[in-house]
């Protein structure tokens, strides 16, 4: 631009220097040429042109400045802002860490405390020990000074005596527990009637009504299992009693369908009963019939002790899709850990995921390690009693998720069996029902 500009001086200068004064008194007007106009005005423009391009370039270099000074402003207000961010949450650090000096603080008093009184009680217990002992002294002393003043025939009398009242105390106890053996059937009588009077009740019309006599069987007509209900007439599902031989009367859930009766086992729908229970109550059984329940293993060995029966298993996933697998099965009893001996390949569309290499799978829960995995306790690992192969293939009694849990230490909690969905897919629901092969 400064080129330009000095172009357009000399271009001046020269038309300056070639109008100059005429030479005596005769004064001549003279114009420029044509030509020098033509130069001067594209001077002009080029002049102007290069001005316009410099205001462009300045105003382009203006705005990336202005930019860049927004960036700037914006970066420095998050810059203050996480400054403060900071020096809150070093505030809240600086108040936590003297709260938590402040307990640390408490909780050694405490444990001084309790050192203080642990010392007490054991020197409180040594007296008591003490005191005790010198008491059993004096007392063998006594008796020792009666025996010596006693003669032979007095110490015969008193012992024949107490004999005497031992063996009436033992008469009483029978007696008192064959009272509460009849209470005990009577109070199974009387709600078995109960529910047979609940069931004629709610019976939609009076023709299908039936009396208690009816619905309590004879003892000739005493049923074992689910099916002899079905054989005996009953089209409808629900609570029965049953009378296995050796047995005590047992109620239990009858599926009846158009081929036959099942004697439910367990049934898993809403997780309304926690099943991560002990071996007693797995062994006596649990729940609500009319619900979820575990029927109680000695109740399923006098069930089927007799006889070959089929295990069916029936499941449910989270998108009210349905599998079931069935099995021929001998149930063995408590000496032997209620193990279940698979006798034959299962029916159904899965493959079995309680096979394996052992003749029988014994029963196991998490205080009693019965597992065929050594050294790891399955129920403990998992959750709930089942018959563990090992700690993946399959636990219909696990932890019931309201819905499918997401993290693996929680899927591996839950209810799955491997050859459906895979390993650890927590369930929705299950049933487990059994009736005999014929």
């Amino acid at each position: 631009m400064e080129t330009k500009l000095l172009e357009f001086m000399c271009i001046l200068v020269l038309l300056c220097s070639g109008s100059g004064s005429p030479t005596g008194k005769e004064k001549r007007v003279q114009y420029a040429a044509w030509d020098d106009v033509n130069v001067l005005a594209h001077g002009l423009l080029q002049l102007g042109q290069s001005l316009k391009e410099h205001v462009d370039k300045t105003k382009g270099q203006m705005r990336d400045i202005s930019i860049k000074l927004r960036v700037f402003n914006g970066s420095v207000s998050e810059l203050a802002a996480l400054t403060r961010r900071l020096h809150e949450e070093g505030e809240a650090l600086k108040t936590r860490a003297q709260s938590l000096e402040e307990h640390e603080n408490q909780i050694l008093n405490m444990s001084s405390d309790l050192q203080e009184k642990t010392g007490e009680l054991l020197r409180d217990r040594q007296i008591a020990h003490d005191r005790i002992s010198n008491l059993e002294k004096k007392v063998d002393n006594m008796v020792q000074k009666e025996r010596h003043t006693l003669n032979h025939s007095e110490a015969r009398a008193i012992q024949l005596l107490l004999e005497a009242q031992n063996q009436r105390i033992d008469e009483l106890v029978e007696r008192i527990k064959q009272q509460q053996e009849k209470l005990d059937k009577q109070n199974i009588r009387i709600r078995a009637l109960q529910n047979q009077m609940q069931m004629s009740k709610e019976r939609p019309t009076p023709s299908t009504v039936r009396t208690e006599q009816q619905d309590t069987p004879p003892h000739h007509e005493a049923v074992s299992n689910c099916h002899d209900v079905f054989l005996r007439g009953e089209t409808r599902s629900g609570v029965y009693t049953l009378q296995p031989h050796d047995s005590t009367p047992l109620h239990v859930y009858c599926e009846i369908t158009a081929d036959g009766g099942w004697t439910v086992i367990q049934r898993r729908h809403d997780g309304s009963v926690d099943f991560d229970k002990l071996w007693n109550e797995y062994q006596n059984g649990f729940g609500n019939l009319d619900g979820e329940f575990w029927l109680g293993l000695e109740k399923m060995y006098h069930v089927t002790k007799d006889e070959e029966f089929i295990l069916k298993i029936q499941m449910s996933d989270w998108r009210d899709e349905h599998q079931s697998v069935q099995y021929r099965f001998h149930l063995n009893g408590e000496d032997m850990n209620y193990s279940l001996q698979i006798l034959e390949s299962p029916d159904g569309n899965l493959e079995s995921s309680l096979s394996t290499e052992s003749s029988s799978l014994p029963f196991s829960t998490r205080d009693r390690d019965n597992d065929l995995k050594h050294d790891f306790n399955c129920a403990k690992h998992l959750s709930g009693g089942w018959w563990f192969s090992n700690c993946g293939r399959s636990n219909l009694n696990g932890r019931y998720f309201i819905t499918p849990p997401k993290q693996r230490h929680q899927r591996k909690q839950g209810m799955f069996w491997k050859t459906w969905h895979g390993r650890y897919y927590s369930l929705k629901a299950t049933e487990m029902m059994i009736s005999p092969v014929h």
